[in-house]
């Protein structure tokens, strides 16, 4: 019982003491200071000012093959899938029959001359013995209406000799433009006509054109902006190709439809670009041109000059139903809202066009932890944004 009693009171003595022991490390923290804050300076800066639209490339030129007389294929004298010249030999149809009929027109060009140089002869003929007795005014006329005669069949005798030739030449069907050419629809062996719908397509390669439709806003937009900076010359295009790769050759724009499009209120735009051969590649390869016709891109249309302004990180910016603002520092670091108006902007910087002015403090980091009106301890933002590609300085 005395050790009960006295193992009691000593662990009565240790919670009594135990307040006193813990001190200051039980006490309440005093106020906690402002919050810590990245800040950067709004700043004038050469900004290249762009537009972005989804385009399809398409060829300059676009040729379906068709026959234009009935025969067998007797070759083919083409790789699918190459390129070819203009004027480069494609199919070599049957020939015998033509040749042929040829020779038989031949024939009647010249049965027809003969008939017709004695017709000029009896002409001839009966002019001299007009003032004669011997000599008839009816003869005469016979004679000049049958040289007549004689001479519309020679010349419908040549008619038919050249129609004859025209369609032996189309015996050699042959590329009328340069590019590459596509898959054959009938092979050797097989007869053709005029109905047997497109043999083989050819697209040319270089260069090319890409088409993208814009809002008539949009388009308006385009056109306040660079009507006094040479219009359709002050802009160049660029392309993203369908991997997210930047293609490395401009274009410039040469056509614009006079038309809205009804059904999308849209209008087209037209750029040629450049579409040489791939480094390392040689004719006929697979791939061996960066663009494809009827491929997608992402077209980017940029100014040729970039202009002045005012630009922040896009990470400052915040958004609710009223619109865009920024946290602005004023006096002694306090806290106050400004909103604020969007010009040309992208994924990393904010352009604004009003509410800010150059040199003024915008809170960057720590947003999350300020609302208007506070006191902020402001430091350095975490870094300054990394250029963006189109920007001057980006890659």
């Amino acid at each position: 019982m005395r050790l009960r009693l006295i193992l009691c009171l000593l662990s009565l003595a240790v919670i009594l003491a135990l307040p006193l022991l813990a001190g200051p490390a039980l006490a309440q923290p005093g106020p906690p200071g402002p919050p810590a804050v990245g800040v950067i300076k709004a700043k004038l800066q050469p900004v290249t000012e762009t537009s972005e639209f989804v385009g399809r490339i398409q060829s300059i030129d676009r040729v379906d093959i068709v026959a234009r007389v009935t025969a067998f294929i007797e070759e083919r004298l083409f790789t699918e899938g190459a390129e070819v010249n203009k004027g480069d030999l494609l199919y070599r149809l049957e020939r015998g029959p033509f040749e042929a009929d040829l020779q038989s027109k031949q024939a009647a060009v010249q049965q027809y001359g003969a008939l017709l140089r004695n017709a000029t002869i009896v002409v001839g003929r009966a002019q001299s013995l007009l003032n004669t007795p011997a000599g008839q005014r009816s003869s005469l006329d016979d004679a000049l209406a049958q040289q007549a005669s004689q001479a519309a069949q020679a010349l419908s005798a040549q008619a038919q000799l050249k129609n004859s030739q025209i369609n032996l030449d189309y015996t050699e069907i042959k590329a009328p433009v340069g590019g590459k050419i596509g898959r054959t629809a009938l092979t050797v062996g097989n007869v053709v006509t005029p109905s047997s719908g497109t043999l083989v397509s050819i697209v040319s390669q270089d260069p090319m054109y890409v088409l993208f439709p814009v809002a008539v806003r949009a388009a308006i937009e385009l056109r306040n902006r660079y009507v006094d900076k040479g219009g359709l010359s002050a802009v160049i295009i660029k392309l993203k190709l369908p991997d997210g790769s930047m293609y490395g050759l401009p274009g410039h724009l040469d056509y614009v439809d006079p038309s809205v499009a009804a059904n999308t209120d849209t209008l087209t735009l037209r750029a040629r670009i450049p579409n040489p051969r791939l480094p390392g590649t040689k004719i006929g390869d697979v791939g061996d041109r960066a663009l494809v016709n009827g491929e997608f891109v992402t077209v980017t249309v940029e100014g040729v000059e970039p202009v002045e302004a005012l630009a922040i990180p896009r990470s400052a910016v915040l958004s609710d139903q009223q619109g865009n603002y920024v946290y602005v520092l004023g006096a002694e670091n306090t806290v106050t809202q400004r909103r604020i108006q969007l010009g040309q902007s992208t994924p990393m910087l904010a352009m604004v066009s009003a509410g800010l002015t150059d040199g003024e403090t915008v809170v960057v980091d720590g947003l999350q932890r300020i609302r208007p009106g506070i006191k902020v301890n402001p430091g350095p933002a975490s870094g300054p944004p990394a250029t963006p590609p189109g920007q001057p300085g980006g890659k």
